[in-house]
């Protein structure tokens, strides 16, 4: 993760949910030949690379304590995911993840945290560590949970379904409604 000068100007941030948003939910997605892009996941990173946004993943990985894989093999996954990125000149600027569940069998991990979406600990975190501009950020996730998460943390929720929605599309009007109200604020 490359963490941004903290002296930059403020930029808006599209927080991402990652199974079901950009990839495929194959359930404990965690090893490189179970990634399948959702279509026009790539486009759409790539579209909020160009107007300037932080892309990062925010994503509840509750198989880290269920024991179905380490810490270090979901960040391999990650490295990955940006790799495949990179060769179509995208990219993530940041993985966030909780591998915490209430009821988890690495006692270590199976505990009620405020990381774990619904809650706003990932946004929170990310917020610490990007000059993120919140009022002209947003959330797209696939789940009441990631919507729960972006209520707590007062930016914008958009619900996103693979069955019927196009992520590109949905990111094309999300930027121009951003484009648009930042607009009105400089008259």
């Amino acid at each position: 993760m490359n963490l941004p000068d903290r002296a930059g100007a403020r930029r808006p941030a599209a927080f991402l949910d990652r199974d079901g948003v950009l990839n495929v939910d194959h359930g404990f997605t965690h090893r490189p030949e179970q990634l399948e892009w959702i279509e026009g996941a790539v486009e759409a990173v790539r579209l909020l690379n160009e107007a300037g946004y932080y892309v990062l993943v925010i994503t509840n990985q509750s198989g880290i304590a269920r024991g179905l894989y380490d810490e270090a093999t979901l960040k391999s996954f990650h490295v990955h995911m940006q790799n495949s990125l990179a060769a179509h000149g995208a990219h993530i600027d940041a993985f966030y993840f909780c591998p915490h569940h209430p009821e988890g069998t690495v006692k270590s991990l199976a505990v009620r945290c405020r990381c774990r979406k619904p809650g706003p600990g990932m946004l929170e975190h990310a917020a610490r560590e990007w000059p993120i501009d919140i009022n002209a950020s947003f959330l797209i996730g696939d789940k009441d949970d990631d919507m729960a998460a972006a209520a707590a943390f007062n930016i914008r929720g958009i619900k996103f379904d693979s069955r019927i929605d196009s992520l590109p599309e949905l990111v094309r009007r999300e930027l121009a409604k951003n484009s648009n109200s930042q607009d009105r604020r400089h008259l």
